[in-house]
């Protein structure tokens, strides 16, 4: 009888390990189930902005599996037992496993600033956030965006495209302050402001009133219809705690490099995996964890995970910003090399080494195509 590999979440690093799975001719050994708690087939994420200023999310919808694989989607996983290695989903079914991948993503996180339940305040998270914040927009007014890193300016830049005037509210001191150094948001900052994305930065959301008004923290006030929260995510871990699964310092379920959490026979990928203890929040870490894992799982020589930089692009219509790297020239001995040119709106940096040749770190921000 064949093994049973059960893989709880059917998001984009999900779909991906079972890709890579059945590439590799794992279907022929195993049953394979994949439960995800969205009705809708896996879907690209990454370009939610994309199904946000066009009104279909159809192309959004990503390669569907062959025969072999079963898909359970509208329900999830709900607890794990792992004396009788069985999970239990929220449909009231059981599936017994002989392996089980740990794919459940991450939630928006929504600050609790005062307002932050009332209809005219959406997540930014899903293909049904989207239908409901196309649902909720008023060409002509304003709208607030809660997050100023690359989901946020995107949703900004859709909201634009659909007739509305975003303001992007950031704690930070500029626009992708993990990304971009304060000389590099600060040129951002001003290119958003011409093309008409106005940016709040060094302040938060003091509070939300019916029907959208919205207060900063600075005192400042918009009269918005609507409220996007794009404002960071949170691992999905409620699993680990009930299952007693150790979760890293900073939540998520922690695995090591081989992303196995203590049971050898669970592992964890993507959003969700503390790989010693850190979580990574963009897709190209998951797709590794995820590759890495179906190896495994086919008892062949996996790639250890390595926490490798992983660039990071906004191009957004007129505007564009790369950051790579150590940015901030947080390493010991770095040296950085910066060039400014205000009259074209163009900024750039270089971050190396102490030898002087290795590139630890760059950032590029401008007008698209320049």
């Amino acid at each position: 009888m064949n093994r049973t590999l059960v893989v709880a979440g059917h998001g984009m690093t999900g779909h991906r390990l079972l890709t890579e799975f059945a590439e590799l001719g794992g279907l022929g050994a195993w049953r394979v189930v994949v439960v995800g708690e969205e009705p809708t087939a896996a879907y690209d994420r990454v370009r939610l902005s994309t199904a946000l200023a066009g009104g279909d999310p159809r192309p959004l919808v990503l390669e569907r599996h062959g025969a072999g694989v079963e898909v359970r989607a509208g329900t999830a996983v709900t607890g794990i037992d792992r004396a009788a290695r069985a999970v239990r989903c929220g449909d009231g079914t059981a599936l017994r496993y002989d392996a089980l991948v740990l794919a459940t993503g991450s939630r928006p996180f929504v600050p609790p600033f005062p307002g932050h339940g009332l209809p005219c305040v959406f997540p930014y998270r899903t293909v049904a956030d989207v239908a409901a914040i196309r649902a909720a927009v008023r060409p002509g007014r304003e709208a607030v965006v809660v997050g100023g890193g690359l989901l946020g300016l995107e949703a900004a830049d859709a909201l634009h495209r659909l007739g509305m005037r975003p303001h992007v509210v950031e704690p930070g001191p500029g626009p992708m302050p993990l990304q971009l150094d304060a000389a590099a948001g600060a040129q951002l900052a001003a290119l958003l402001d011409a093309r008409g994305v106005t940016t709040h930065c060094g302040t938060g959301i003091a509070g939300v009133a019916d029907g959208g008004r919205t207060t900063l923290a600075d005192g400042t006030e918009i009269d918005a219809a609507l409220v996007v929260v794009a404002a960071g995510v949170r691992p999905r871990d409620e699993l680990a705690e009930p299952a007693g699964l150790p979760r890293g310092e900073r939540g998520g379920f922690l695995v090591d490099e081989r992303l196995r959490t203590p049971d050898e026979r669970i592992w964890a990928i993507g959003e969700c995996a503390a790989v010693a203890g850190r979580c990574h929040g963009l897709v190209a870490p998951g797709y590794r964890m995820a590759e890495s894992v179906a190896r495994q799982l086919l008892g062949l020589t996996p790639e250890p995970f390595a926490d490798t930089p992983v660039p990071t692009r906004l191009k957004l219509p007129g505007v564009a910003a790369d950051s790579f790297g150590d940015v901030h020239a947080r390493t010991a001995g770095a040296m950085q090399f910066a060039e400014s040119d205000r009259r074209h709106g163009r900024y750039r940096k270089l971050v190396l080494a102490a030898d002087g040749r290795t590139v630890l770190g760059r950032v590029e921000v401008g007008p698209a195509g320049s």
